[in-house]
């Protein structure tokens, strides 16, 4: 059976699912409940030193549904947590003492300045917690104030500040990236000249999900105002999972270790981040929405596959699939495939043929009886109509063999190169020539 446990940076937890900073956990009574279903760790919600935080007493979430009303994506207005230091501190120390086999991970948000680094460490260090996560990521609230995507968006004060930390406490530090931004690496590089432990990312994304067409203001609505807030969920996952493989594969930060945030709702995103080089996955949507018991299938499901690959331990899953990301450059241009329709499976719904009628390339013929045929001619592999097919495995892409040719160019196919680099056709080749 798989081993799940994971040691990242240093830090020892039983499964690699650890719950993020956010409102799950915000209190002792909550990761208690969460350590009890069977998460292998968390990241407190964040603390500071101001003890002034107010938080809106209106509603805080703004939701992107689905078709079916499940939920795709909430946007926040919450801030860092609004309790007494001291009584997180508290809450955090007895945790710790009660689960000493699970990662306690505390979210910090202070000042850009190194005397508030500097008081509040020692004081988080006391809790016998595993490590702290400079949260530089948070888009709204904190940001006007100095802090959280105000920092995390100068790579200039991301190295200052984690150096700051390196130097003032014996505990791993975690640098948690935010999306918006131009290029991630940047920040990312910043973090490890700072001499960060690791990274975690993508912190939310700047947004405004929806407008109250009734009182013309943004969701949530507070006395008649709107404010952008944090975008997570599924929706995010995509851009999750491209920065942190940019980071994985930068030559800069090769090697840094990467908790990867961002939609995890499956065991199947988690084993996605991990195989793009995330050591360990975290999670707040997906329990906001379903529950901790959440983390049942989760690790049921990473399991069950692992073992069906071969797999024995995380190790062995982290960044199996970063040598295959690349630059479009880089992508074989004799690789030639052909959409095949399955006329056993086809349900005659018409679907692939509108689709590529309409706003593709004109590759498929609606024959007498609705059937649907392929054109090779006029077919150049886009994918759209396995995409918008409901019937799995109805639409594939069949690849054509070397020395066939392709009906739409006319042209024999050729065989792969081991290098396509220099390939001829390769036209980053041809442009060093």
């Amino acid at each position: 059976m798989a081993d799940l446990s994971t040691n990242f940076v240093g830090i020892k937890s039983p499964n690699p699912f650890w719950l993020a900073s956010a409102p799950p956990t915000d209190k002792e009574y909550n990761v208690r409940r969460a350590f009890e279903a069977g998460w292998g760790g968390v990241v407190w919600k964040t603390l500071g030193l101001d003890p002034h935080i107010v938080n809106v007493n209106g509603p805080r979430y703004g939701v992107v549904y689905g078709a079916d009303r499940r939920v795709l994506g909430i946007n926040n207005i919450e801030l860092i947590t609004d309790r007494p230091l001291e009584t997180n501190l508290e809450e955090i120390k007895r945790v710790k003492a009660d689960y000493p086999d699970r990662a306690v991970i505390v979210s910090l948000m202070v000042p850009c300045e190194e005397w508030a680094w500097k008081e509040i460490l020692p004081k988080v260090e006391d809790t016998g917690c595993d490590g702290i996560e400079l949260n530089f990521g948070c888009p709204h609230g904190m940001s006007e104030r100095g802090m959280g995507a105000a920092v995390g968006q100068v790579p200039e004060y991301i190295q200052m500040v984690t150096e700051w930390c390196k130097a003032n406490t014996h505990l791993p530090v975690l640098v948690k990236l935010t999306p918006n931004i131009t290029d991630i690496r940047y920040p990312a590089r910043a973090a490890h000249a700072g001499g960060a432990d690791g990274v975690s990312l993508i912190n939310t994304i700047s947004s405004i999900t929806s407008v109250n067409l009734d009182t013309m203001s943004p969701e949530p609505s507070i006395d008649g105002k709107g404010s952008h807030g944090g975008y997570c969920g599924p929706a995010v996952k995509p851009i999750a999972l491209n920065m942190v493989a940019e980071i994985a594969r930068d030559p800069e930060t090769a090697g840094l270790p990467i908790s990867g945030i961002g939609g995890v709702t499956t065991w199947r995103d988690a084993a996605e981040f991990l195989s793009l080089g995330a050591g360990s996955v975290q999670v707040c949507t997906a329990a906001m929405v379903y529950g901790f018991g959440i983390i049942k299938e989760l690790t049921a499901g990473l399991s069950d596959w692992m073992d069906e690959k071969g797999y024995t331990s995380i190790d062995q899953v982290t960044g199996r699939a970063v040598p295959n990301v690349t630059d479009w450059q880089y992508l074989n241009l004799n690789y030639v495939t052909k959409a095949r329709i399955d006329q056993d499976a086809c349900i005659k719904c018409g679907r692939c043929y509108a689709a590529c009628e309409d706003t593709s390339h004109q590759a498929i013929a609606m024959k007498p009886g609705r059937v649907f045929e392929v054109i090779d001619e006029e077919c150049v592999a886009c994918n759209l109509c396995v995409d918008v097919c409901p019937v799995e495995d109805c639409i594939t892409m069949e690849r054509l063999a070397p020395g066939e040719v392709d009906a739409r160019t006319g042209k024999v196919v050729e065989a792969d190169y081991a290098n396509w680099t220099t390939h001829p056709n390769n036209p980053s080749a041809k442009a060093a020539e």
